[in-house]
C-alpha cells in the first residue's frame, strides 16, 4: 500500500511542480501583479473560477469517493481514490492556468489555488480519513 500512496504522491508532486514552474517562468510575478485588481463586470466573472473550482473539484472528488464499495478493503479501493484525486487535481490546475494565461492581473487567485493544491497533498492518514469518512 505504501508504494501505492508513493506514486499518488509523485504524481501530485509532479502536477503542482507543473502548475509553480509555469507560474514562475510565464507568470512574471511582480508586487504589483500580487495586488488584488479592481474588478469590473468582467474581473467579477474571473474571481469566480477559484471558486467554481474549488467547488466542482470537491464534488466530483466527493461523489467518486461515495460511489466506491465500502465493502471493499483498502488496497482495493485506492485506485478509485487516486482516480477521484487525479480529476480534483485537474479541474483545480486548469483553473490555475487559466487565471495565468487569460487574465494575469489576477495571478493572486491562481497563486492562491497552488497553495490549496499544495494543501492537498496525499497522505495515508487523509486517504484513510477520505475513505472512511461516509459523510459527504
Amino acid at each position: 500500500m505504501t508504494e501505492k500512496i508513493k506514486t499518488l504522491q509523485i504524481i501530485h508532486l509532479a502536477v503542482c511542480a507543473g502548475v509553480i514552474l509555469a507560474y514562475f517562468f510565464v507568470g512574471e510575478i511582480t508586487l504589483e501583479k500580487l495586488k488584488i485588481p479592481e474588478l469590473s463586470t468582467i474581473g467579477i466573472l474571473y474571481t469566480l473560477i477559484p471558486i467554481l473550482a474549488y467547488v466542482i473539484s470537491t464534488f466530483l472528488f466527493k461523489s467518486q469517493i461515495r460511489q466506491i464499495d465500502p465493502k471493499l478493503k483498502l488496497e482495493e479501493k485506492l485506485p478509485f481514490y487516486q482516480a477521484a484525486s487525479i480529476l480534483r487535481w485537474a479541474i483545480l490546475e486548469g483553473a490555475a492556468f487559466i487565471l495565468l494565461f487569460l487574465t494575469p492581473e489576477f495571478v493572486i487567485f491562481g497563486i492562491l489555488i497552488i497553495i490549496y493544491l499544495i494543501f492537498l497533498r496525499p497522505t495515508e492518514e487523509r486517504i484513510k480519513n477520505d475513505l472512511s469518512d461516509n459523510s459527504f
